[in-house]
């Protein structure tokens, strides 16, 4: 199946919304009664936005490896008082589990995870 939906133009304008500091809070390829302002998509404007954007980015994803960790103590812990079977969970996250308890498990021998690394 061919996807005909119509593509944004990189080139065309976009339309912004600002704060009430004149900072650009949001971007849209659509005019519409809250992104009225339109500015070239290389605007300076625009740069800075993209650099508080991808701040905020870094900041969550720098807090998704210790809460995957939480997360797969926590299904060990489930799956340790029976309230959750591993074969419950889809075959993609159990590949995935697997795989994480052995990538753990080969650092382990390597002497490469602290001596906190047990369930919380």
């Amino acid at each position: 199946m061919v996807d005909e939906s119509p593509k944004p133009d990189l080139q065309a304008e976009v339309y912004v919304r600002r704060d009430a500091h004149g900072r650009v809070q949001s971007v849209s390829l659509i005019a519409d009664a809250q992104h009225a302002e339109s500015l070239a998509p290389t605007a300076p404007e625009l740069n800075e936005f993209a650099k508080v954007l991808g701040s905020q980015g870094d900041a969550l994803a720098e807090s998704d490896l210790p809460l995957t960790r939480v997360l797969e103590d926590l299904i060990d812990l489930l799956i340790k008082n029976d309230l959750l079977r591993f074969t419950d969970l889809p075959d993609a996250a159990q590949a995935k589990l697997l795989e994480r308890r052995s990538l753990r498990d080969s650092l382990r021998g390597l002497q490469l995870i602290g001596d906190d690394d047990s369930v919380i």
